[in-house]
């Protein structure tokens, strides 16, 4: 090997390493990454699509209203404005569209409804936002969770689902948080970005959509402060839901 060919492998290796040292420590770049070929998920005839998680999912929603394409049932958030622009869109596939986030949950309260909020509606596309609150509630104190049980709980989630549901489609949106707006401070960091990383990891591991909410968060916070999306740092305002909205419609073909 001439000294030309040494130098230039010298080379690639310090980048290759820099570059995956990197990959590890900023997760802004593992949110960034995309999901192999940004796969999307066509629509059939008569699917029944499901969002599920918390009070982001939630956003108001009746508890006492359980039908499907109900302006009161979907709430006030993005699952809102993503069913109503995707049944204008295909008015003619006769598409279900239903919510079943609850506020404050965490992945182990999701367990412990999924046979009622998911698999007995048997959606053919499912949607999962979760895990603000798995850090959250740990953050002041009112759960000793950590990411492994978050992790590990998810995929138990996701493992009997697929089991009950071989074919459904499946969607993970990236838990996200915007710094410096209330309620998100810097003593967050560095622990909070493990679920985000958790999350990612397993969509990949599940082959699963990926939406990336951190990345969106942060690039949208190039035009506008953060408190312009949300009004705690965790809850959308307007036009964050619709951030999430157009993110979200945008996994589609």
């Amino acid at each position: 090997m001439d000294m030309t060919t040494k130098n230039a492998r010298r080379t690639f290796l310090k980048t290759a390493s820099v570059g995956g040292l990197i990959s590890l420590v900023n997760p802004t770049i593992l949110s960034a990454a995309p999901n192999e070929k940004k796969a999307k998920i066509t629509l059939s005839q008569n699917d029944i699509i499901l969002f599920q998680g918390d009070s982001i999912t939630d956003a108001g929603r009746s508890k006492d209203n359980n039908d499907f394409n109900n302006a009161a049932a979907l709430g006030r958030g993005y699952a809102f404005l993503s069913a109503c622009e995707i049944l204008n869109k295909y008015p003619e596939k006769n598409l279900k569209i239903y919510n079943r986030g609850i506020s404050g949950n965490k992945v182990y309260q999701l367990a412990e409804r999924w046979d009622k909020d998911c698999l007995e509606l048997k959606p053919t596309v499912l949607s999962i936002l979760i895990g603000v609150n798995d850090y959250w509630h740990k953050h002041s104190g009112k759960y000793n969770g950590t990411s492994k049980i978050y992790k590990d709980d998810f995929k138990k989630l996701l493992e009997r689902t697929r089991e009950k549901l071989p074919d459904v489609k499946l969607i993970i949106a990236e838990p996200f948080a915007v710094k410096k707006v209330k309620a998100v401070d810097d003593t967050w960091y560095p622990e909070f970005n493990e679920y985000r990383m958790a999350a990612q990891e397993i969509a990949k591991e599940f082959k699963t959509i990926w939406i990336p909410l951190q990345k969106i968060y942060d690039d949208a916070e190039k035009k506008a402060p953060g408190k312009h999306w949300t009004g705690d740092g965790v809850h959308p305002s307007l036009a964050g839901a619709q951030l999430m909205a157009n993110a979200w419609l945008d996994v589609f073909k």
